[in-house]
């Protein structure tokens, strides 16, 4: 249980539905998609393996023919399914833009709303380990006084936030649709917390709102570097050399989804196994270096259920196409931020803190030891304990 009873989904519900522009959601796959999956799972092509290359060349045979089958045979989707539906979830349409979000509000009537933004291959599973401890602090051994009301939006095109409605959706785009969103929802100060994708589109909510938004907290955020740089200390350095080795040699799924979506979605929307390993690999690359195999550092099931959000709702391909819109404007320095920013860095992150200061009013910086890219899943205590204590100073 995910400690969103049946008050608090009341509560929330009574609270969002109040905008006519809302209308209450739950998830509900037909069984014939599953069935439909199961028979894919079942009639695989499997390749070749590259002899004696491991992980280097790609996802092992092995390793996904066995996730595969515990896909098809173990995993509960339906299980999962109704996890997700014990948070409230509405849907609106913004700017055109059929839009799926939770909406958790704190039993506490004072909380200060966040506006939550995941990533990609992420989704809205990527916060149900602190969506509980966010908005209940008191519940989970916190201090009252720390709590928010959630909002965690899909992004445009990503799982149930689709079909996506035209072209242009670019993280500049979807940082003013959530603009939107709050002021929607009537609140007039929110906070905005976010890592890969979410690290761009939080900081540009903060830029298009600054009047409302209070402050900004990242993880993953992601700086490039305009020039040389110079008298990096030995952490930075190591980072700026990680995002290096990111360009020459693990950055083949960015140009792709960055150049030809397009072409793409046709393998990913039409096998679930090609899916599969397209996503598995970034959480075998990106968690903590420590993990040797991806569910070493995330839950199996719950990798599977990301996976099955972006399976389940056909979504691969118009996911990819925010690389396409962003894709003119990588390298170029941004607007530096005018709103109060925090910072955590965790394993495998490739954030140099002066190109971070350079582009944002960095108040707050915080380096982990533990967990990876994907800290909501792998490292939520510490996750939730550095938003917490970077929120207390702008609430």
């Amino acid at each position: 249980m995910y400690d969103c009873g049946q008050k608090l989904s009341s509560i929330a519900s009574s609270v969002t539905v109040m905008n006519a522009n809302i209308s209450p959601y739950r998830i509900d796959i037909p069984q014939d998609r599953l069935d439909d999956l199961h028979r894919r799972l079942a009639q695989t092509r499997w390749p070749d393996p590259v002899p004696g290359a491991g992980w280097e060349a790609g996802v092992p045979p092995d390793y996904l023919r066995d996730l595969a089958d515990h896909w098809r045979t173990k995993y509960d989707w339906r299980a999962h399914e109704a996890r997700l539906n014990e948070f409230p979830q509405f849907t609106t349409v913004l700017d055109g833009q059929p839009v799926h979000f939770l909406h958790v509000r704190s039993p506490r009537p004072d909380a200060l709303p966040l506006l939550l933004t995941h990533g990609w291959p992420g989704s809205i599973v990527e916060f149900l380990k602190i969506i509980g401890p966010l908005t209940d602090p008191a519940r989970h051994g916190g201090d009252p006084a720390d709590a928010f009301h959630v909002v965690a939006p899909s992004l445009p095109g990503f799982g149930f936030s689709s079909p996506l409605a035209g072209s242009g959706w670019s993280t500049s785009r979807v940082a003013r649709a959530w603009a939107s969103l709050m002021d929607r929802l009537g609140y007039e100060r929110y906070g905005a917390q976010g890592g890969d994708t979410g690290a761009i589109v939080s900081p540009q909510v903060g830029r298009v709102d600054p009047d409302h938004v209070v402050g900004v907290h990242v993880n993953n955020l992601i700086a490039f570097p305009s020039g040389p740089l110079a008298d990096l200390d030995p952490a930075d350095q190591a980072r700026l050399d990680l995002m290096t080795r990111w360009g020459q040699d693990m950055s083949g799924y960015a140009i792709i989804q960055s150049t030809r979506p397009q072409t793409i979605a046709y393998a990913l929307t039409d096998s679930p196994v090609g899916q599969l390993a397209w996503i598995v690999e970034k959480f075998k690359e990106w968690t903590d270096p420590a993990a040797e195999i991806p569910e070493d550092a995330v839950d199996r099931d719950l990798i599977l259920t990301d996976v099955s959000v972006y399976w389940l709702t056909g979504t691969a391909g118009s996911a990819a196409r925010i690389y396409y819109e962003d894709a003119r404007s990588w390298g170029q320095t941004a607007e530096r931020s005018p709103v109060p920013t925090g910072v955590a860095v965790f394993p495998n992150d490739v954030t140099i803190r002066p190109l971070a200061e350079r582009d944002h009013d960095v108040v707050h910086w915080s380096e982990f030891s533990r967990g990876g890219h994907f800290a909501a899943l792998e490292a939520p205590d510490l996750l939730v304990d550095d938003v917490r204590t970077f929120f207390r100073q702008v609430r």
